[in-house]
């Protein structure tokens, strides 16, 4: 994915899974034909060097465990924090494991909410 609607998209009606590593936003579609990434890196998180570096290795980590356990269809957002950067590559593979199995869990609630009532 390359243009901001298409991000947006996903962040306004797909499920939001945060891990140490990374934060993954899921729009799951399975009459999608294909399946779309994006990777995004706040400035907060460093230089263009530091991103663009925290951005291959989301790509690398997505790329591994897509070859290792496939990847469903649908629209997929991955955001890069802090952490990611220097956080063990084996560790950051599994934080990507966990999120794409927590958000594609079909119990899993698409807003939490965090206690607040929305319906104001």
């Amino acid at each position: 994915m390359k243009k901001r609607p298409q991000f947006l998209r996903v962040a306004g009606k797909g499920r939001k899974v945060a891990t140490p590593g990374m934060v993954v936003q899921i729009l799951p579609d399975d009459k999608a034909a294909e399946t779309r990434v994006g990777f995004t890196v706040t400035k907060k998180v460093g230089n263009s060097v530091i991103r663009n570096r925290t951005r291959r290795r989301l790509r690398e980590a997505l790329r591994l465990v897509a070859r290792e356990d496939g990847l469903p269809s649908g629209d997929f957002v991955l955001i890069g924090r802090d952490r990611t950067r220097g956080r063990d590559f084996s560790l950051l593979k599994d934080d990507l494991r966990q999120a794409l199995r927590k958000g594609l869990d079909s119990s899993f609630r698409e807003n939490p909410g965090k206690g607040r009532d929305r319906a104001k």
